[in-house]
């Protein structure tokens, strides 16, 4: 699997480290619906390129999380964002062109509970779909 980048980013608070990414993909592990989507996410992670999403955990081809600019972001309706921000849990994602994305969290938070908010990332864009 190729490694995840835990380089800082400006103003985030906490970028996880490998070894805090391997822990959330093992913990995902052990809830089958996740066992094609970690299954997917190795084969990308050593066969495509480096581009946005490639970091990224997908169901039915929509993604809904990924790791990016050091951080965890997962989706989630655009209310719960607000809840979570206004939480201290993370920030509004913004993926570098300065315009945030609805509906995406980038957690900054270290102590954040990673696999639920994955779980319930999973949950509401398989409800979407």
């Amino acid at each position: 699997m190729r490694k995840i980048s835990a380089k800082s980013s400006k103003g985030t608070g906490a970028c996880p480290t490998e070894e805090q990414v391997e822990k959330l993909l093992q913990d995902l592990s052990a809830d089958a619906r996740f066992a094609p989507i970690l299954s997917e996410f190795a084969h990308r992670a050593k066969t495509a390129p480096r581009k946005f999403g490639s970091n990224g955990l997908k169901v039915n081809g929509k993604m809904f999380a990924l790791f990016t600019q050091g951080t965890l972001v997962v989706k989630l309706p655009p209310a719960r964002v607000s809840m979570l921000v206004a939480a201290g849990v993370g920030k509004p994602f913004d993926p570098g062109h300065g315009r945030l994305m609805r509906g995406w969290l980038t957690v900054t938070n270290s102590p954040a509970p990673w696999v639920d908010l994955v779980k319930e990332a999973l949950q509401f864009v398989s409800e979407a779909s």
